[in-house]
C-alpha cells in the first residue's frame, strides 16, 4: 500500500488553465514521506518495514498530514521538499478510525502550508487534483466519482469516503485538492470499484478532510483521539458469495488467540445475523470500549460454533513511538 513516488505520464498533468488559484503554491506543500519501522514492529507483517508516500503540510510550524500506515510504528522518517530539501520528522499521533496520522518536521520547512478545505462541499464531477511529491509531474488531475460509504477489511468503515479519478499510482498519502485550492482530503488506496457498483472503474479512496478537524488538537495533545478506543479483533474479513469469510489473522491478535482460523464464516455478532464488512464491524463496536468480550457465531466445515473473543486495542499491539 506503499508505493515509491515517480514522475506520472505527462498526459495526466494539470493545466495552467484549468485552475484558478496559485498551482504551484499548492503543490508546493505536498512532500515525499519515507519511513523505516522495526521487523518487530506489529504492522511490519503486513506493511513492510520500508514505506514510502506523500505528507501534506498543514501548518507552517512543520506539521504535515499523511496517512497512517505510513507512519505507524516508525523509527526514522524523512521528509523531502519540492526544493530537495530533506528534514527529519517524527511521529506526532495517528487515528485508527479515520486513518490519519500526523508527523513533525524537526527543521524549518521552506514550502508554504495548504489550507484545509471543506469535504462535504465537494460534490461529484467537482474538478480535482490528487497532488503527490514532485510538482505537477507527481500529480494528477482528475473528478469526484463517487462520496458513499467505504468498509475494509482490516475493520475499518468511513461513513462517506471520496473516491476520485483517474487514480493516482502513487498514492498514499497524497493530497485531494479542492477546485478552489484547499486540501479536501489524503489518499488512501488504490480501488477498482470506484463507483460502488458491478463497473471496474479505477480510482483512489480519500480519507475526507472534516474527518480531521475534531481530533486534531486530540492527535496533538494525546497522539490518538481523547476517548476510549474501538474494540479490535484482529481479523482480515472479505465478502465473498454473500458470505463473510475470514481471509486473515494478525498473529498474537485477539481473534488468533481466540482459536478463529482462517476460512471461517462469519455469521452472528452478539446473535445478530451480519451480511456485509460495514455491518460485521458496527455491530461489534456497538458493543462497548476494547477490551469487551465479543461473541461471534462463525461457520466452520458445515459446522456452527460460538466463540467469544475479548477484544483489545489495536495501537496497544504497536512498538511505543520514541519520546524527542
Amino acid at each position: 500500500m506503499s508505493d515509491e513516488p515517480q514522475s506520472i505520464d505527462v498526459a495526466l498533468q494539470p493545466k495552467p488553465s484549468d485552475v484558478v488559484y496559485d498551482l504551484d503554491r499548492a503543490l508546493a506543500s505536498v512532500v515525499g514521506l519515507r519511513a523505516q519501522t522495526p521487523p518487530n514492529a506489529f504492522t511490519a507483517q503486513r506493511l513492510g518495514t520500508d514505506r514510502s508516500g506523500h505528507g501534506v503540510l498543514i501548518r507552517d510550524n512543520g506539521l504535515v498530514l499523511t496517512i497512517g500506515y505510513l507512519i505507524n510504528e516508525a523509527e526514522s522518517i524523512w521528509l523531502v521538499d519540492c526544493n530537495g530539501q530533506a528534514t527529519p520528522a517524527h511521529v506526532i499521533g495517528s487515528d485508527t478510525e479515520t486513518g490519519f496520522g500526523l508527523v513533525q518536521a524537526m527543521g524549518d520547512m521552506s514550502i508554504p502550508a495548504i489550507p484545509l478545505g471543506s469535504s462535504a462541499e465537494l460534490k461529484v464531477d467537482d474538478p480535482v487534483i490528487m497532488a503527490g511529491f514532485g510538482g505537477r509531474q507527481g500529480s494528477v488531475m482528475g473528478s469526484v466519482l463517487a462520496k458513499r460509504e467505504f468498509a475494509g477489511y482490516w475493520e475499518y468503515v468511513l461513513d462517506e469516503a471520496i473516491f476520485t479519478a483517474p487514480p493516482h499510482p502513487f498514492w498514499g498519502g497524497s493530497g485531494l485538492i479542492g477546485p478552489d485550492g484547499t486540501l479536501r482530503g489524503i489518499g488512501s488506496l488504490f480501488v477498482q470499484q470506484a463507483l460502488g457498483d458491478d463497473d471496474s472503474v479505477d480510482g483512489n479512496m480519500v480519507v475526507p478532510i472534516d474527518l480531521l478537524k475534531p481530533i486534531l488538537d486530540d492527535l496533538m495533545s494525546y497522539g490518538r483521539r481523547n476517548k476510549p478506543p474501538r474494540p479490535w479483533v484482529g481479523m482480515l474479513t472479505a465478502e465473498s458469495e454473500g458470505h463473510l469469510i475470514v481471509g486473515g489473522l494478525f498473529d498474537g491478535g485477539p481473534a488468533d488467540q481466540t482459536g478463529v482460523q482462517v476460512g471461517d464464516l462469519v455469521a452472528e455478532v452478539a446473535s445478530q445475523p451480519v451480511h456485509d464488512l460495514a455491518q460485521l464491524f458496527r455491530s461489534i463496536w456497538r458493543l462497548g470500549d476494547a477490551g469487551v468480550g465479543i461473541p461471534l457465531t462463525l461457520i466452520r466445515d458445515g459446522q456452527e460454533m460460538h466463540v467469544e473473543i475479548p477484544s483489545a486495542c489495536r495501537s496497544d499491539f504497536y512498538l511505543k513511538p520514541k519520546v524527542h
